[in-house]
């Protein structure tokens, strides 16, 4: 079964006196464990989409099914739990708490937002740090590490619930192209190991060039549909 069912979903932002429409009658399906990257033009929605597959934001209409959950129902509260249970996160400026160490930082969400017994989460951020080959940085704090070290360790803060899927908004923008290469590499070796499934939006090509599949949005609609070794759909016909 997808992890990911979109059905005919519009989103519209009242402007002033103008509406506006982020996504007009989208529609996919993404399976578990996958590679996935939404890709287009600035104002062309894939912001729009990774928020409301987030549980940051609502369709104003459609159907949107994540992890067998219809998300459009969930109130505040309920989506509050669902991010936690379900969902991880990587931004492009890391969103780090300075005042936390490496280690600190990965723990936070466990004791946020789940429930996770001391010896558990130890374990947990232990192994995620040697996973992301961050172990002998973790008394460090962010302002002490380089932009590729913190990138790793939003990559373990965002795996350490066991979410289902994670969501990363242009997660490489502020990396240099060799460690955009060993941040992408190492996505994949973690979705390879837990089963994780990735979904990007990017204007980045090197993170293109990994997907697998790949959604192409012009205008607030999906145009293209390409899976990895070159086979397309027109999304358009």
């Amino acid at each position: 079964m997808p992890l990911i069912i979109a059905d005919n979903i519009h989103k519209d932002y009242q402007v002033g006196d103008v509406v506006v429409q982020a996504l007009q009658g989208v529609g996919f399906e993404i399976e578990p464990a996958s590679f996935v990257s939404f890709v287009g033009p600035s104002g062309s929605g894939k912001t729009t989409l990774l928020n409301l597959i987030g549980c940051l934001d609502k369709p104003t209409a459609g159907t949107l099914t994540v992890a067998a959950t219809d998300i459009a129902r969930l109130d505040r509260k309920e989506s509050a739990a669902f991010r936690g249970s379900h969902l991880g996160f990587i931004f492009q400026d890391f969103n780090l708490l300075p005042v936390l160490t490496v280690y600190e930082n990965i723990e936070y969400p466990l004791l946020m937002v789940q429930n996770v017994p001391p010896a558990e989460r130890k374990e947990r951020i232990e192994r995620l740090l040697a996973a992301v080959g961050m172990a002998d940085q973790k008394d460090k704090y962010p302002g002490q590490i380089s932009g590729g070290q913190k990138q790793r360790v939003a990559i373990a803060r965002a795996l350490v619930t066991h979410p289902e899927l994670v969501l990363a908004d242009e997660p490489t923008a502020n990396l240099d192209s060799q460690t955009a290469y060993a941040v992408i590499n190492l996505m994949k070796r973690m979705r390879d190991e837990l089963a994780t499934t990735f979904i990007f939006s990017t204007h980045d090509q090197k993170i293109v060039g990994e997907a697998e599949v790949i959604f192409r949005l012009e205008d607030g609609s999906i145009v293209a549909k390409e899976m990895k070794g070159g086979a397309s759909h027109d999304e358009s016909l």
